[in-house]
This record gives C-alpha cells, structure tokens and sequence, in this order.
C-alpha cells in the first residue's frame, strides 16, 4: 500500500467506534428508559471483551499466519480454521515491515468488527439479558465463533476457495455482511428464543403489546453516527482484504449512502401506507437494513444496484419484524434479527445477483455460505448460547424486566427524576 493509502486506513479504523455507538444509541433508544444504562455499559463491555479476546485468541483463528487447520474430503482441501501465535505476540510495533503492518491493521478491524458482530445479541436480549452472561457469551463469539467464518471468507479459508475446489466463483462479502452482520443477527435470535418475551409484551391469546422505545430521537441519531462507522468499515476492509483502489473507495461511500438511504425511504413508503403515517423506529431500521445489505457487494456493484439492493432490504425489513413479532413470538426489541441476519442474508444474495459477470454461478456461491451461515453457525450459536444459560442463567428474576434492568443490576436508573414509565399501566 501507498503512505497515502494506509493513512486513509489508519483514518478509518479510527472512525469504526461510530459504528459501535450508533448501534448502541439505537438498540438502547429502542428499550424501555428504565434499561438504558444498562444497554449502554453492555455495549461498552462488549467491545471491550471483543478488543482483549479476538488480541488474544480470535486474531489467531481468524487471520494467522502459521498452516491452517485443513482436512480433504471429497477431493477437496478444507480449510477451516487459521493457525497463529496468541496475543499477536509476533507483531512489534517500533519498526514493521509492510507485512507486520498489514497484519496490525487487520487486527485492528477485527477488534471493531467483532464488537460490532456481539451489539444485535445485547440489542435481541434488552431489558432483560443479565450482564454477566451476556459478557461471557460475547467472550466465547470474539474468542472462536466470530473468528471462524471470519477466516471462512476474509481469511483464505474455504468459502474463499470455492474457485479452487469447486470451480466456482468465491464467496463474496466485502464488508462483512455476513461475518459480522448475519453472525451478529443469528446471535441476537438465540439470546431472543432462550430468553423469552418482556413481561407484558404478549397477551393470554398470543397478541402482542406495543412496547415503543422510550427515545427516538437517539435512534434516530444513532443513525447518522452508523452510517459513518459503516463507510470507514466498509471501506477499511475493501482495502485491506480486497486490495481495493482510491476510485473503488469512492464507490464504497457512495454505495453505503445510497444503500441506507433506499433501506430508509422503502422503510417511509411501506409503513406510510400501511398504517396512514411513517414510522420512525421501522425507517431507523430501514436505513440500517440498507447498510447493512450493502455490506456484502460494496462498490462491486453500480450506484442503481445498491439502491436497489437497499430498497428491498428496506421494505423486507418491515414485515420481517412484523412476522418475527406476530407469528413467530420473538421479542426483539431493537429488531437486531430481521436488521441485521434478514438484510445480511438479503445482500450476500444480492451480491450473487449484482456484483457478477456469472450470475448464476457467482448465486451458487453466495447460497453455499448462507447455508454454512444457517446449518454450521447458527447451531454452534445456539449451542453456546445453551450450555452458558445452563450455568449462568441469562435471564433476570422474575422482576427484574419490569423494574428495569438499570436497577436491578445497575442500582440506579439512566433518568432518575425525569421519565414516567408509561408501560407501568401495561396489564402485567
């Protein structure tokens, strides 16, 4: 890489905690007030655990250097899971060659990446998830889970070698659509199903209670601050990952903007026709579905294909919710599955669809990782998700949800004084 170039790295690495912030001021804005500390300081844990466990074990499974741990069936060579040195021990940082400079930035993308992967757990869990749990679950993904399909797609490992193996084109996903946003998605729907629904979200029969999120203004900014995250992420990782030029970054940014914006306005048009007025939280999620949709192709495909690409994850994004919360009982109060495992599959198809001279082709690929997403990921998940609640239960007391997380686990509230619990008439 050219100096101008790493710069241009180093500057958006350092704007992925906005990404981070954003997320969290939207998943905690879409809570009830009396959890918001405590959604705020699961955040802030969670990407502090990501930051020491993917430095002292991820790295090495996702992006080490050593001989991969690879198995041949089928007369085909798998490789599965990277091979490094624990604690980064071999990067020094007084004079890098250009290798070891690669590598420290790389490390540097996944620390970001894998806290970003753990927030749709905390925002599928809010209001009632338990911290310590919720901390040695995210742990255990920033440790192997999140580094697995990491290496599986950014690390060289079998997704990407589906031209080698399979003559196929290689799984596409520039961004991370996948790694971090689908990973991060199916999460959030375990946390969600061993939880359980809020006290008074659904009636006797089944009828679900509108619980509103107590600040949309803050999810409303949180936006603003994700789309400039998700720009320096998606740019970051197109350059190191994907080797992408200065025009190619251009196009990124565009893409991203374009992208968040369709997922937006779809999000406006759908809800305005269905219930006579927009709603906010549904358009928020709209425009996080778009980004997050576009994370998979990135500047691979034209500006009118990522206004598509966002479109449709925009208005999928709205009756994914609705079906999620409706038929399949699924209390998800930030929306984390649909935003981020529904887009995220969405715009590895769509990159499939879009971003290939051989489309048909190029879709196969992109539905093998989608199926690895669904038939490997998504058990080994719930598998964890299992074993921790088994141990460590996730859930609060039987109170705890209706006093408030802040409370009960904080011993004070995020508003003392100033917000009335509207929900406290709810029927209980």
């Amino acid at each position: 890489m050219t100096p101008e170039l790493i710069f241009f790295t180093l500057g958006c690495i350092m704007l992925l905690p906005l990404a981070t912030a954003g997320l969290a001021l939207i998943h905690q804005g879409l809570g009830r007030s009396r959890s918001a500390a405590h959604a705020m300081l699961a955040t802030l844990c969670a990407l502090g655990i990501s930051a020491i466990f993917t430095v002292a074990f991820g790295f090495a499974w996702a992006l080490g250097t050593g001989p991969a741990h690879v198995f041949t069936a089928g007369g085909a060579t798998w490789d599965w899971l990277g091979r490094g040195p624990f604690f980064a021990h071999t990067l020094h940082f007084t004079q890098p060659d250009a290798l070891a400079l690669g590598m420290a930035l790389r490390l540097c993308l996944l620390i970001f990446a894998a806290g970003l992967a753990a927030i749709p757990a905390l925002s599928g869990g809010a209001d009632r998830w338990r911290l310590a749990p919720a901390c040695l679950a995210i742990a255990v993904l920033a440790t192997f889970v999140f580094p697995l399909f990491v290496h599986w797609t950014w690390g060289g490992g079998w997704l990407a070698q589906l031209d080698r193996n399979f003559a196929l084109p290689a799984f596409t996903d520039v961004g991370g659509a996948g790694a971090i946003q689908v990973v991060g998605g199916l999460f959030a729907a375990t946390v969600a199903w061993l939880l359980g629904p809020r006290r008074g979200k659904y009636a006797d029969d089944g009828v679900p209670a509108a619980i509103p999120g107590h600040n949309i203004v803050q999810v409303l900014y949180g936006c603003i601050l994700a789309l400039a995250g998700w720009i320096a992420l998606d740019s970051a990782a197109s350059i190191l990952f994907h080797a992408a030029a200065p025009l190619e970054i251009a196009g990124v940014i565009l893409n991203a903007t374009l992208a968040a914006s369709a997922g937006c306005l779809a999000a406006v048009a759908i809800t305005r026709a269905r219930y006579r007025k927009p709603d906010a939280s549904m358009s928020a999620n709209g425009w996080i579905a778009g980004l997050v949709a576009g994370s998979a192709s990135c500047a691979l495909v034209t500006p009118l294909a990522a206004i598509a690409i966002g479109g449709i994850a925009g208005a999928l994004v709205v009756y994914m919710i609705e079906i999620a919360e409706m038929r399949l009982q699924i209390d998800d109060p930030g929306g984390a599955v649909s935003v981020h495992a529904g887009a995220g599959i969405w715009g590895l198809i769509a990159a499939g669809i879009f971003a290939s001279r051989s489309p048909v082709a190029h879709l196969l690929s992109q539905i093998i990782g989608v199926a690895a997403l669904l038939g490997l990921i998504l058990p080994l998940l719930y598998a964890v998700s299992v074993i921790i609640d088994r141990f460590v239960p996730y859930r609060v007391d039987s109170d705890g949800d209706w006093q408030g997380m802040d409370i009960r686990e904080l011993g004070a509230g995020a508003y003392p004084e100033f917000v009335l619990h509207a929900d406290d008439f709810v029927p209980r």
